[in-house]
């Protein structure tokens, strides 16, 4: 339980949960472990960095629900890549989550360096958030699934290089223009949706652009991804890859 508290008050650290409205409780944490399903904690010396809490799904895949670390150090991977040998050991082959589609740097994470691929598009998936990061934002998430033996995952766990290069008849579907998220007609069969340097920054200083980042790329990836394209990869840290 001492460990559950610890992992508990390091989520607090990171994202700053209202009083009484954590995303999971110690008695939960407690229950997910005894029941078999995934609760890790990392560790730095005696100080933990980072955990993640995960639990079987009816479809046979392992559902991560929270995963958080101290950042800038690779904690986050060396998690993942864990959760992933956990998975293997007991027979899963796949693992999904659910990420934010605006942080660009979690899409970079989840499409180039794990190579997970978004499966369904889910707007305000658990309601308007109220913690440090997301106060306030309609809280549209993307649905990733990790297919754990795929070749291309099992080169990027070998360390082989995960740069996407932008394909070259791509169109860009969505751009960012100063800023400012501009739609574009784009007919082509492979296209590129911008997203924000810093949604996390811009929520503070802009909120109004924030909205507006939050509404175009649910129209523009959430319309394409309903009407059946699929995202396959991220690119130049900065554009999810549609291919239609």
């Amino acid at each position: 339980m001492a460990e559950f508290e610890r992992l508990l008050a390091l989520y607090e650290e990171i994202w700053h949960f209202e009083p009484g409205d954590p995303p999971i409780t110690i008695e939960l944490l407690r229950a997910l472990s005894h029941a078999g399903n995934y609760v890790a904690g990392a560790y730095d010396g005696e100080r933990l960095v980072g955990g993640s809490a995960a639990f079987f799904a009816a479809d046979g895949a392992l559902h991560s629900h929270i995963t958080g670390s101290a950042a800038g150090r690779g904690v986050g991977l060396e998690l993942k890549l864990h959760q992933r040998r956990w998975a293997l050991e007991r027979g899963v082959r796949r693992i999904t989550w659910t990420y934010d589609p605006l942080v660009r740097r979690n899409a970079h994470f989840n499409l180039a360096k794990l190579g997970a691929r978004p499966q369904e598009y889910l707007p305000c998936f658990y309601g308007v958030m109220n913690d440090a990061i997301n106060h306030g934002d309609e809280s549209d998430r993307l649905l990733a699934s990790w297919q754990l033996t795929a070749p291309h995952v099992e080169a990027l766990v070998r360390g082989e290089p995960h740069d996407v290069p932008r394909p070259p008849d791509a169109a860009v579907a969505l751009a960012d223009e100063d800023g400012r998220p501009v739609t574009r007609r784009a007919g082509a069969a492979t296209v590129l949706v911008a997203l924000p340097a810093d949604i996390e920054a811009l929520r503070r200083a802009d909120p109004g652009m924030a909205k507006a980042w939050r509404h175009a790329v649910r129209d523009v990836l959430g319309g394409l991804m309903a009407d059946g394209a699929a995202v396959t990869g991220f690119c130049e840290k900065s554009f999810y890859v549609v291919e239609r």
